[in-house]
């Protein structure tokens, strides 16, 4: 990438090229058609190409590249969950993140800055250590933090003492980053089109075609599409692009919101979140500082924003750090997350043959692009679901084998 960026560079022409071909004509027949054209389903077409030779592949998106949950989220990169399975999990994503800019030779802005999660209670801090011991124990960089240790991280926040919303304590996670959410798409559009994948944007997903308890081919809005492999990647809609396989799935989709300010001078070094506030906070490169929250207390299927979670973000901001009261906010926006019941993701393969599940993200999607890509590409490459993936398997949920990451994000639901 850093040669590529050189080259442009001392060009006297600026040469451009397309990254992304334009949507081409739909071919009969694909060996993989991946429902979907978010970070997910661009990394496991990228994967499947790149890594497992597999090119006839077509990436079918209903509207435009990324435009779903993958840009309407808060560039949020860290591992330091509750379970092991899940730190394990998102801990090979963020090494994936680090390296992916010399990966994908596109700059995807990553910058590994750490992230504090704030304690106003005791139970709190009991909770973070707890999540510190498990995350060393996998072998990431977090430990619990006392006040002392807080100011040093973060100088600028309101400490609260003696206050209602006090400050005890905080979980540092050294590895916390960010990255530009829709370069990660952008770059793994591009290597994956280079290596023979078909995008196809504006096209719409009616039906999925069943045989015999097996996969053979999807029916879209510009005509039928045969298939060996079919890989169901779309954000909110998961639940019901699966039913059109007759495959029944425990989620609920809930929007959730997010704000961004004006610039102001940088300030904010790393990435701050209050469980009890409901409220995190980061500044971007451009000096904007994006807020989010947890999502949505009901159901729907909208990405609309709304007044009170407006202002809701806005006071917990203005609680930690009061000089940004008068700030003005320049945008607003929500995704649409698909829940499950124990806050993690369904990943591998479903009950009908060769139709395969990356489903059930809620608030952590992003995080996990590279490796879920990565992941489900061995899944329809081999024909086996990695052990990494075992825990995640739809099957879990009958057999009561939860894995319960409920309290990991950044602003508890």
């Amino acid at each position: 990438m850093v040669f590529r960026l050189l080259k442009y560079g001392l060009s006297h022409r600026y040469p451009v090229t397309g990254d992304i071909p334009a949507t081409p004509d739909l071919k009969p027949r694909y060996d993989v058609v991946i429902i979907g054209g978010g970070g997910h389903g661009l990394s496991c077409a990228y994967h499947l190409a790149r890594y497992h030779g597999i090119r006839r592949v077509a990436v079918l998106e209903k509207g435009w590249l990324a435009g779903g949950n993958t840009s309407r989220n808060t560039t949020t990169i860290r591992s330091n969950y509750l379970t092991p399975q899940g730190i394990a999990f998102y801990k090979e994503g963020l090494e994936l993140f680090a390296a992916m800019s010399d990966e994908l030779d596109f700059n995807i802005m990553f910058s590994q800055r750490g992230q504090l999660t704030l304690a106003h209670t005791e139970a709190t801090m009991r909770a973070f250590h707890t999540r510190a011991e498990a995350g060393t124990y996998m072998g990431t960089r977090i430990e619990v933090v006392d006040p002392k240790g807080v100011e040093a991280l973060c100088p600028e926040l309101n400490m609260d003492y003696g206050g209602a919303l006090e400050i005890l304590g905080g979980l540092w996670h050294a590895d916390g980053a960010t990255a530009r959410h829709d370069a990660v798409a952008w770059g793994y559009a591009a290597q994956a089109a280079r290596c023979g994948v078909e995008i196809h944007q504006r096209t719409e997903v009616d039906g999925i075609e069943i045989a015999a308890g097996r996969v053979t081919g999807v029916v879209t809005s510009r005509g039928a599409i045969a298939c060996d492999h079919v890989l169901i990647a779309c954000g909110g809609m998961n639940y019901h692009v699966a039913q059109m396989a007759g495959v029944e799935l425990p989620i609920r989709t809930y929007p959730l919101q997010a704000m961004v300010t004006q610039p102001v001078k940088p300030w904010l070094n790393i990435l701050i979140s209050s469980v009890s506030l409901h409220t995190y906070l980061v500044q971007s490169s451009r000096g904007e500082v994006v807020i989010g929250g947890g999502s949505d207390p009901y159901q729907l299927y909208s990405t609309r924003s709304t007044l009170d979670m407006k202002e809701h973000l806005a006071e917990g901001s203005v609680h930690l750090f009061p000089f940004l009261q008068g700030v003005r906010v320049l945008r607003q926006w929500a995704g649409i997350t698909d829940m499950t019941p124990d806050y993690s993701p369904i990943m591998g393969a479903s009950p009908v043959t060769n139709l395969w599940l990356d489903c059930g993200w809620g608030t952590w999607g992003f995080k996990a692009t590279g490796v879920a890509g990565k992941r489900l590409a061995e899944c329809i490459a081999t024909g086996r679901v990695p052990a990494i993936l075992h825990p995640f398997a739809l099957e879990r949920f009958e057999r009561f084998a939860l894995l319960n990451e409920m309290g990991a994000t950044a602003a508890s639901h």
